[in-house]
């Protein structure tokens, strides 16, 4: 039985977030990584056989963990309570983890998407269908299926730009955030 890895994937991953907040992707090297993480280059090279897959796995992972939250609040049986749920998880979620919501504020084309591994461009295609696929049957269960731009405008645009203005100018999201979102995402839905 061999030992345990001194630097498993986790801990690169989160040294890699830790230089995504503080410089952007571009600070987001495997040398810089290594350097974080205390772990010699070949130790991440070892994981991450190129910077792009690098990149590509620390943006999926930080989707994944918001995105898990966020599905599971459009769920609530009541449609209009989803709603409210999911501007509200964006917020308590972005709250909760700042240095991954500053990774938010850029998009998968900041962290070199075109140049990922063909596996990992795949599971950012599921990744956002699988969003897609719940702001469909949300705006279904809400009796506008052909209003998605709306519903996304309620639920994603409003909460995050509330959130985005707050971590742009490096200020905490207000205690008031939730309320907020959840009134204006309900108000944007009901016109």
């Amino acid at each position: 039985m061999g030992r345990p890895p001194r630097h498993d994937r986790d801990r690169l991953l989160d040294a890699a977030l830790d230089l995504a907040a503080e410089s952007g992707p571009a600070g987001v090297t495997v040398a810089a990584v290594a350097r974080a993480a205390g772990a010699p280059s070949g130790s991440v090279y070892h994981r991450y056989p190129s910077a792009a897959a690098l990149l590509a796995a620390v943006w999926l992972r930080t989707v994944e963990r918001f995105q898990d939250g966020f599905l599971a609040a459009m769920c609530a049986n009541v449609a209009e309570d989803a709603v409210g749920a999911a501007a509200r998880h964006v917020v308590a979620w972005s709250r909760a983890h700042p240095r991954e919501a500053r990774l938010l504020l850029y998009g998968p084309t900041d962290f070199g998407e075109r140049d990922w591994p063909a596996s990992e461009v795949d599971r950012l295609t599921a990744d956002n269908q699988r969003l897609r696929d719940a702001l469909t049957a949300l705006a279904t269960r809400l009796g506008c299926p052909d209003d998605l731009e709306r519903v996304a405008l309620a639920v994603v645009d409003v909460p995050y730009g509330l959130v985005g203005r707050h971590l742009r100018a490096g200020t905490d999201i207000p205690a008031s955030a939730e309320a907020l979102v959840a009134q204006a995402a309900l108000t944007l839905l009901s016109a």
